[in-house]
């Protein structure tokens, strides 16, 4: 018997770091491919893909929701205060 080591008696904390160092090198593949695929927008073509009516509603109802949550924390910390009497 040899003490050389084979790849068969690699350590399992050997066999998991060269693992994960392979899922490294795919994830970067695939992030790099991905962002390779970008194409950037001029502003005619955003224009014509954003429906500003509906933008300028969905902008109303977060004022409208933000507004209201406000209220209701005023609302709940003066319900809550203590005078100490």
């Amino acid at each position: 018997m040899t003490n050389k080591k084979t790849s068969d008696d690699k350590s399992s904390a050997e066999n998991v770091e060269q693992h994960l160092g392979q899922l490294e090198k795919t994830e970067v593949t695939r992030e790099q491919l991905y962002y390779s695929q970008e194409q950037p927008f001029n502003s005619d073509e955003l224009a014509m893909l954003i429906n500003e009516k509906r933008l300028n509603e969905l902008l109303a109802d977060s004022d409208a929701f933000l507004a209201g949550l406000s209220g209701e924390i005023g609302d709940f910390d003066e319900d809550n205060t203590d005078s100490g009497e």
